[in-house]
């Protein structure tokens, strides 16, 4: 691999180890210290080069790509603070799982604490938020050195994927010159011969990781497998689920186990098991449920619950499990603690598919002539969720509401009319917690995403798109969003046009933070509405103009016909609906309360 200078040599050695290993896609900020790397990618004939002119929006924008796919993606900057706008990205990477490559391009290290022009201290800069940290060593033409980069680079990309996945962070100081200029005997041309310049057949390093099963005789899978087939009222509870474990996890596989064993299946938007051809009812069963934040606390506790994925969006259903006298069985590949309650029994440090495999083997060998589930425990699940879901159709429908048309029921449009399949990005705030209430379980291949690792508003444009840019190109995205979040990540807008990427946004603009109404503060104003409320009085039009989206007001009772033109055209569409914050809290409440009664009712029959 010949080069004419040390950076260049050191830029295009780590773009063919990571090319090597695997990566597929890069995202490069702008900028001069970065100039080895960003040259080396974008020649690269393997690498998908995704340009941003903002940090932040490019860190967002490869944590989407990176959810979507569940495999690294890799992000490019130059020293200073440039480095430091990729952080909001890393933490939400590092608390979601997902895999990322951060590479952040440095001044020599005797230039540190010197005063130098755009000089931090870039050792370490994410702390605990990266899984895996290391400075490469000072580009040289020496054997050694380059063999140590490239064994780096692979390091770098299986413990971005190891058994807790998650960002990592490659410090790359590098002196000039910077762009690949000729100097004299840098790099003496046998060096293209060796074995650490051209690399060997593939990764440098092939990394072969495990993954954590329960023992089929063991204690954990022995006490599980007992536990499930002698509750009377056992319970499945789907969390959001981390991207590896989206792609590994069965939905089949986990109602089959849910009806061997008589347990509702409780399945979170985000899980991966709210939406697909395993929702189709069986008979007059229901085989998934998502109508439980309005319902759960009116019904009778479990007394076994096996847990999946990350804690649940829903409030009602994370009380709710904390209240109940029942022994938790809590799932995590990493043997992770994820339920900030306290309240579960047993840690299953296990993969969630290796644990539902493992509990349907011991069922088969078992001689059980069938499980103790009460009689009424599914009936009463079954009876809830209907009741939910007759309330709200009723109030989409309800003719004395056409004046006050429902916040909730556009998250139920988004889910119900998108394309089989789809990729959905749904924004913080509100957003999330309408798709969770609202968002009606459904026999379609929907990929349901959000930021729920630290819950942010902020990237939520940039992450979508970086979603979408993974898609095939015949699944179209929607992201849904509030105002607020919509405001705060609008460069990533810019996307859109320079990443090929084409979405239908719904913007949900109640002028504010309308989460704030569900909290006490609401009771005082001042200081509720300026300091937290906080009404901009945007026009988001111009935002449209800007970026070229197209921008269209739509009436809420309007928005199913203007949804479906806009996911059958090509572009980007900006659907804008406006609502009141307040009156869209109190409908809510409205609402729970009389799927409540509804379901109250139902139980005194």
């Amino acid at each position: 691999m010949s080069a004419p200078n040390r950076a260049t040599l050191w830029g295009r050695v780590l773009a063919d180890e990571l090319a090597a290993g695997g990566l597929e896609a890069v995202c490069i900020a702008p900028g001069s210290r970065s100039t080895p790397l960003t040259v080396a990618f974008a020649e690269h004939p393997e690498l998908e080069v995704y340009s941003h002119l903002d940090e932040r929006s490019a860190a967002y924008f490869a944590l989407g790509r990176a959810r979507r796919t569940g495999e690294p993606t890799a992000l490019v900057c130059t020293s200073g603070t440039a480095a430091a706008n990729f952080h909001p990205g890393v933490i939400e990477a590092n608390q979601a799982r997902v895999p990322l490559l951060v590479l952040t391009a440095d001044r020599p290290p005797e230039l540190r604490d010197s005063g130098a022009n755009q000089t931090i201290d870039q050792v370490e800069l994410y702390g605990d938020a990266v899984c895996w940290y290391a400075e490469l060593p000072e580009p040289e033409a020496d054997e050694r050195k380059v063999r140590s980069l490239r064994t780096t680079a692979a390091r770098a990309l299986s413990e971005s994927l190891g058994v807790e996945p998650g960002p990592v962070h490659l410090n790359c100081p590098f002196k000039k010159p910077l762009e690949p200029l000729e100097v004299p005997d840098a790099v003496p041309d046998s060096f293209a011969e060796t074995l650490a310049g051209r690399g060997r057949d593939g990764a440098f390093v092939e990394t072969d990781r495990g993954r954590r099963t329960l023992e089929a005789a063991g204690d954990g899978l022995r006490s599980l497998t007992d536990a499930l087939e002698n509750a009377k009222r056992p319970l499945i509870v789907a969390g959001p689920a981390d991207p590896r474990n989206l792609r590994e996890l069965e939905p089949d596989a986990v109602v089959d186990l849910a009806e061997r064993v008589g347990a509702p299946v409780l399945a979170d938007p985000l899980s991966g098991l709210r939406f697909g051809s395993h929702v189709r009812a069986r008979g007059d069963s229901i085989r998934v449920y998502g109508g439980y934040d309005t319902y759960i606390d009116a019904l009778e506790d479990p007394d076994v619950v096996l847990r999946f994925g990350a804690s649940p969006t829903s409030k009602p259903l994370r009380h709710a499990l904390r209240d109940a006298d029942a022994r938790q069985f809590v799932v995590d590949p990493a043997g992770a603690w994820r339920e900030a309650t306290f309240t579960a029994t047993d840690l299953l440090a296990a993969t969630a598919a290796s644990v539902v495999d493992g509990v349907r083997e011991a069922l088969d060998s078992a001689s059980s002539a069938g499980t103790a589930t009460e009689d009424g425990w599914l009936a009463q699940f079954e009876a809830a969720e209907r009741k939910h879901w007759d309330v709200h159709e009723a109030a989409r429908i309800d003719d004395a509401l056409e004046a006050d048309p429902l916040e909730g029921a556009v998250l139920a449009s988004v889910f119900e009319g998108a394309p089989d399949p789809a990729t959905v990005f749904v924004s913080n705030s509100m957003p999330i917690r309408d798709a969770d209430r609202f968002g009606r379980p459904r026999a379609a291949e929907l990929t349901v995403l959000a930021n729920r690792g630290a819950s942010g508003i902020d990237g939520i444009e940039s992450t979508a798109l970086g979603a979408g840019s993974a898609t095939d190109a015949d699944e179209p995205l929607v992201l849904v969003t509030g105002d607020l979040a919509f405001y705060h990540d609008s460069n990533g807008l810019l996307a859109v046009d320079r990443c090929d990427v084409d979405a239908t946004i719904v913007l949900l603009d109640n002028d504010g933070g309308g989460i704030f109404h569900k909290l006490p503060i609401e009771e005082f104003d001042p200081p509720f509405t300026g300091q937290f409320k906080t009404p901009h009085g945007i026009d988001f039009e111009s935002l449209g103009e800007t970026y070229g989206l197209e921008f269209e007001r739509v009436e809420p009772r309007e928005f199913d016909d203007a949804y479906r033109r806009s996911l059958k055209r090509e572009g980007t569409q900006v659907l804008s609906l406006e609502f009141d914050a307040e009156r869209s809290h109190r409908r809510r409440e409205e609402l729970a309360a009389r799927v409540a009664d509804a379901v109250d009712g139902t139980r005194s029959d």
